[in-house]
């Protein structure tokens, strides 16, 4: 049986990437249609008010990337926070990238803000800090694609760091059996990566854009991290 699973995609993505990459929404099911366990996906624009009836449930709430600041003030921010933790309360599984991993820490009782370590872009790569049953398949290290100028700062009380680096401490944890986020972008594609370095070339300035476009050069592990995603969604924990 297919697991359901809603995406709350937080963004639009601009006028001149549309056509070709739709939405965050899309991305996440191209990405999850590549990995061994069956789900179906609904996506609902939060940022244009859409939310799923009271009627239908779901085996997990996707929270997706977007240009938009986890602790921002914006009216569709503050719906999706109250969202979130009713959800959360209800007991619920949460997923989050980027956006969402931010947003999630930040409901929960951590503290997500602008890097003094400036703007993360292209391939990075972070040491694993834990160990999971759904962290299958294993590995020693993991590298996502990036985008992001905010980061997590500090965790929620009760969540474990599953992986890290210098320039991201707090890249990826979880929260017992319930809450699943990371920082990088596993639906990102190289393409992708590289049409918003060039999009924000200007911004990011030519050291940071020339090493961003290099390190498009390496591969990354968003499969991997899609599987681990549906594996966490689909565990049940072992009760005693």
């Amino acid at each position: 049986m297919s697991l359901r699973i809603c995406i709350l995609e937080t963004d639009i993505l601009r006028p001149e990437l549309v056509d070709q990459y739709q939405g965050y929404g899309q991305m996440f099911q191209r990405l999850f249609s590549q990995q061994p366990i069956a789900a179906e996906f609904t996506v609902y624009n939060v940022m244009q008010g859409e939310y799923p009836s009271d009627d239908l449930t779901f085996d997990a709430y996707l929270v997706t990337g977007s240009k938009a600041d986890s602790f921002g003030t914006d009216p569709w921010i503050q719906t999706l926070r109250e969202y979130l933790l009713t959800r959360y309360e209800r007991g619920d599984k949460l997923l989050g990238v980027c956006f969402g991993h931010q947003l999630l820490a930040l409901l929960l009782g951590g503290k997500s803000e602008r890097a003094t370590q400036g703007w993360g872009v292209g391939t990075h790569n972070y040491k694993l800090a834990a160990k999971a049953p759904w962290m299958s398949p294993v590995r020693e290290e993991l590298t996502l694609l990036i985008s992001h100028q905010d980061q997590v700062t500090a965790l929620p009380e009760n969540a474990t760091v599953i992986a890290s680096s210098d320039f991201c401490p707090f890249a990826a944890y979880h929260i017992n059996d319930q809450v699943l986020c990371f920082q990088g972008h596993p639906e990102f594609i190289h393409d992708y990566s590289r049409a918003l370095l060039d999009l924000r070339q200007e911004a990011l300035g030519s050291q940071i854009y020339t090493k961003g476009v290099a390190s498009l050069e390496q591969e990354h592990h968003g499969a991997t991290v899609a599987e681990w995603m549906m594996r966490f969604v689909a565990h049940k924990p072992e009760t005693v």
